[in-house]
């Protein structure tokens, strides 16, 4: 459980980090590969094993470390275009009902059992995400639906991805190194993904957003760390994990965004707190 909170935390420093960016006018994408790098020296770091390069080459993980690095960088800049064409409102919407994605890949191939009480809860879950994640009145309107629909799957994909690997590849004491090399392999595709923008418009590299990508590379390691540690208790299901997450991460910005930043809650937002409370309770009975 210790785990879960504590992934719970991470995730939602990581939110307020983002909002920080916005007001201190960060490029997102320079701090995003910087901080892949910080990420990386941070699980290397804390890591009880250290790999050789032949060590390397042969873990079973290796491939698809390889592969959520990819999906790192293609997922963050499908987020930033559906933000662009879509507004925050549906791209945010997008990015958190996809725990559905793991929650029914855990029901289904990992054939968790979760009894009516946690189903209900991860239904009503998945409400009081569009309702918290929702911030302009009325309803979401949106002519182009591809984009929002790839983000969806992209953040899904990365989820269930990660849950699968872990499960089958990942031992106890491997959750740092497997992080780290996935937060490297991460900065790779975001330097040869930055080398090829520039090709197309000027992208000045700035001291203040490596500093950004500093700060949040050491609370993005640890989000990563601690739900792999959560998803390995085998006596929790994933199912339940995803959801907890996301509500636990959905309460907790919501204070970071009352105290630090002074935003007021709209009455849709107020539905869907409540129902996180509910859907928590459900959960875990």
């Amino acid at each position: 459980m210790l785990n879960l909170l504590l992934a719970i935390l991470f995730s939602s420093f990581l939110y307020l980090i983002f909002k920080l960016f916005v007001k201190y006018n960060i490029n997102t994408l320079q701090a995003i590969i910087f901080n892949y790098v910080i990420a990386f020296f941070v699980g290397y770091i804390i890591s009880p094993i250290h790999l050789s390069i032949s060590e390397l080459l042969s873990a079973p993980w290796l491939i698809g470390s390889i592969f959520l690095g990819f999906m790192f960088i293609c997922v963050f800049n499908i987020l930033g275009k559906t933000t662009q064409v879509n507004g925050i409102s549906v791209a945010s919407v997008s990015s958190k009902m996809a725990m559905i994605i793991p929650i029914m890949f855990g029901i289904i191939v990992f054939h968790e059992n979760l009894g009516i009480s946690k189903l209900t809860g991860i239904i009503i879950a998945l409400l009081a995400v569009y309702f918290t994640s929702k911030k302009e009145s009325g309803a979401i309107q949106t002519s182009n639906y591809t984009l929002p629909t790839l983000l969806f799957l992209g953040a899904g994909i990365i989820d269930t991805s990660m849950n699968y690997i872990q499960y089958h590849y990942v031992k106890k004491d491997e959750a740092s190194v497997f992080a780290s090399f996935t937060f490297i392999f991460a900065f790779i595709f975001g330097i040869l993904f930055f080398i090829v923008k520039s090709f197309k418009e000027e992208n000045k590299i700035k001291g203040k957003n490596i500093l950004a990508g500093i700060i949040l590379g050491v609370p993005n390691y640890f989000s990563m760390y601690y739900l792999i540690k959560a998803l390995q208790n085998k006596n929790i299901e994933s199912a339940t994990i995803f959801t907890l997450i996301n509500i636990g991460v959905i309460l907790l910005t919501t204070i970071f965004s009352l105290l630090i930043f002074n935003e007021k809650i709209k009455r849709q937002n107020f539905v869907g707190i409540l129902l996180a409370i509910i859907a928590v309770f459900l959960v875990t009975k």
